[in-house]
């Protein structure tokens, strides 16, 4: 399952470690950071709750971005 969220990033620098940071977070397939638009996008692994995903998802781009939002 594919999901498109609206996400706050300030830099495209950030965008990028976000990015790879939703990527190694368990149950997330792929994940794509647009700064451009401030999208995220997140494929989820089957099978995967999209809620339980998505908290852990913002949670470890937090941890780069501190000030970060992604609007679920």
């Amino acid at each position: 399952m594919k999901k498109t969220y609206k996400i706050e990033v300030d830099c495209a620098n950030c965008a990028n470690l976000m990015e790879e940071a939703a990527r190694k977070t368990a149950g997330v397939q792929s994940a794509v950071v647009n700064f451009m638009t401030q999208k995220l996008i997140v494929e989820f692994a089957e099978g995967q709750e999209p809620g339980a995903v998505m908290a852990a998802v913002q949670k470890a781009c937090k941890k780069v971005e501190p000030d970060c939002e992604i609007f679920l």
